[in-house]
This record gives structure tokens, sequence and C-alpha cells, in this order.
């Protein structure tokens, strides 16, 4: 299972994510969930928060999620380096939560999810085929009307009716902002090919 052929970096970093969470059951919350105030002394969190989650329901949701947007670049056929750029936005977009420090604790795949769906969808808009095109600006189009509703402006979390634990939109909206920064950097590499070459990248 060569990690160069399309969709298989991007599945194998799902599995990676549906793992963690569910290995992250057996640990305290707060040994793994990302803290503002430690991220400096441990910065492993911006990784490992992704794995925690606050109840039954957050668990599955998340996972249900993550089938969902593993499915989705399984389908696109994204390449390695698109999962690539979903793995840097993973840390990424939870530290950008140190700009919010009003947020003393973030724990949950949400975010990186969020962002996983946003990379792909870029590619998919701006690398696919026909009527894929469309997808890929349907789903992008989604995840800012999905983002505008939930408000993150509003506060660091919020109640919403129906869910056992408080949301915070503004880890959504970091997992996505980081994802179509580091996806838009691999397109831009990806047309110049390696060290500038004229050669695009497969």
């Amino acid at each position: 299972m060569a990690l160069s052929r399309p969709g298989v970096a991007w599945l194998l970093l799902g599995l990676v994510l549906a793992g963690g969470a569910l290995a992250g059951t057996q640990y305290p919350g707060t040994l793994l969930d990302w803290q503002p105030a430690l991220a400096s002394a441990e910065p492993w969190r911006a990784f490992s928060a992704a794995f925690v989650h606050l109840s039954t329901r957050h668990l599955l949701a998340n996972l249900l999620g993550c089938v969902v947007v593993t499915a989705f670049g399984l389908i696109a056929r994204v390449p390695w380096w698109i999962a690539l750029a979903w793995l840097l936005a993973w840390p990424l977009g939870h530290a950008l939560l140190w700009f919010q420090p009003a947020l003393q604790h973030y724990a949950g795949l949400s975010g990186v999810l969020h962002g996983g769906a946003a990379a792909a969808a870029l590619y998919v808009a701006l690398r696919g085929e026909g009527h894929e095109r469309l997808i890929g600006w349907g789903v992008l189009i989604g995840v800012a009307v999905k983002l505008w509703r939930e408000a993150p402006w509003r506060g660091p979390v919020q109640a919403v009716a129906g869910w056992d634990i408080p949301i915070a939109p503004i880890a959504h909206a970091t997992g996505v902002a980081a994802a179509l920064l580091c996806a838009g950097v691999a397109l831009w590499l990806a047309r110049v090919g390696p060290a500038g070459s004229s050669k695009p990248l497969s």
C-alpha cells in the first residue's frame, strides 16, 4: 500500500485520528487536552488535544465525522501532499487557539475534521474535473456557512441545544483556517514541483 497512491495517505491519517481518539479514552483528559497556559511548556498538546473527548456522545459524533471526512478524501483521491497539509494543519489549528486565552481547555477531533473537509474540498475545487469542481466548491461554501452560523466571535464556548457539552466553534474556525493555508501552500508547490522544477507533484 504505497503512500504515493491517491487516497492512501489520507486514509492512514484518518485511521490515526480515529484510533487516537479511541485510545485517548484511557487517559485523563487534562493530561492531553489543549491548554493555552501550557502551550509553550507542553507543545505536544497541539496534537494530543484531538484524542480527548468530553462525553461518549462527543466521541461518537467525532468518530462518525472522521468516517465521513476520510471517505470524502478517499473518493476524491486526494494525493499524499494534501494529506500532509492536513497533518500539518492539525497542530497549527490548535496552536491558533492560543489567541483566545479565554478558552482555557479544548478537546476533540472536530477542529481537525473541519480542517480536513476544507483541505480536501479545496483540492477538488481547484484540481478536480468537470462536475467534481462544483462539489469541491459546494463543500467549501457549506463549511463557510456552517462557520458563519456558529458565529465563533460570540465567545470561546457556546451551549448548543441537544449537546451534553459546551461547543467551541472557534476551534472549527482555526482548524479550517490552518487547513486552507496548508493546503493552499501545498497546491502552489505542487504546480511547480520539488525545488521549483517544472514537473508538478502527482
